[in-house]
């Protein structure tokens, strides 16, 4: 994906893992939506700091705290690879995401994508899923929590149990197996297929990743030009953070919002058939 300085990336205890990449620009897109108290400054400074081929666009989602002022710091410390977007208004973490994506793709950056701003998806990770892109194949790389040997993926065993529920019907409404659609870790190479799929705002405020996955599926299918291949990459490590603003309640709903998205996805297949 990155240069990104050293080409061994370390992960905690975990021994260095060996990324042979190409050059290219990327820019991320972090919503937040009152995330004054979470916000983790020092490691977004710290990490442009060390990958000069790394910009950040954060997306102040109508914040009422005091996210604003942090953005602004940050911004000011980032040397100018990082900028502020403030919606007047709280518009949901979906519109945040495809307007700071929007924003992402009209700077000069190969790849963009999304990151939550807890970094429940640590910053360290990006190397190894930006290599990737190394295959001019690729379209899109999504982080997947799978717990396995060698890998510290901390999840509440709710959440756990509950996102492989909801990760089996996701895969059933996309008609493909995906193994973790909800992973706040997505980044996407720049084409038509991406613009296509950015185009309209989601349907889904929840579930608004299965929404954009079956679009760039969609895109891929009806052979447009350009990469098409999508891949899921296992992170090394990820922490479920506390303060999450999806609540139990929320999965009550997935059923119908799955329902509601497939019957969506559809129409978008024959609008664009």
């Amino acid at each position: 994906m990155y240069a990104l300085g050293s080409p061994s990336v370390r992960h905690g205890s975990f021994p260095p893992v060996t990324v042979l990449t190409k050059k290219r620009s990327v820019a991320i897109v972090v919503p937040c939506f009152n995330e004054a108290a979470r916000l983790p400054v020092e490691r977004f400074v710290a990490f442009l700091a060390e990958h000069d081929d790394v910009r950040f666009v954060f997306c102040d989602d109508g914040s009422t705290d005091g996210t604003g002022r942090v953005l602004e710091e940050l911004v000011a410390r980032a040397g100018g690879r990082a900028e502020q977007m403030t919606l007047p208004q709280n518009r949901g973490k979906a519109e945040a995401v495809r307007l700071g994506l929007l924003r992402a793709l009209e700077t000069s950056a190969d790849v963009v994508g999304y990151l939550d701003a807890d970094l429940a998806t640590p910053l360290e990770e990006l190397p190894a899923m930006g290599a990737q892109f190394d295959d001019d194949g690729v379209l899109a790389v999504t982080g997947a929590r799978i717990q396995r040997k060698g890998a510290q993926i901390e999840r509440r065993p709710f959440r756990h149990y509950t996102g492989r529920v909801f990760a089996t019907a996701a895969a059933l409404a996309l008609g493909t197996f995906y193994y973790d659609t909800q992973c706040g870790a997505k980044l996407f190479r720049r084409s038509p297929i991406l613009d296509e799929a950015l185009a309209a705002p989601f349907h889904s405020a929840w579930i608004f990743d299965v929404e954009l996955l079956g679009r760039l599926m969609i895109g891929a299918e009806q052979g447009a030009a350009g990469p098409t291949t999508i891949r899921e990459h296992p992170l090394t490590r990820w922490r479920d953070v506390g303060g999450s603003k999806v609540r139990a309640s929320t999965f009550a709903k997935a059923p119908f919002e799955l329902w509601r998205l497939s019957i969506e996805l559809r129409r978008w297949r024959r609008r664009r058939a």
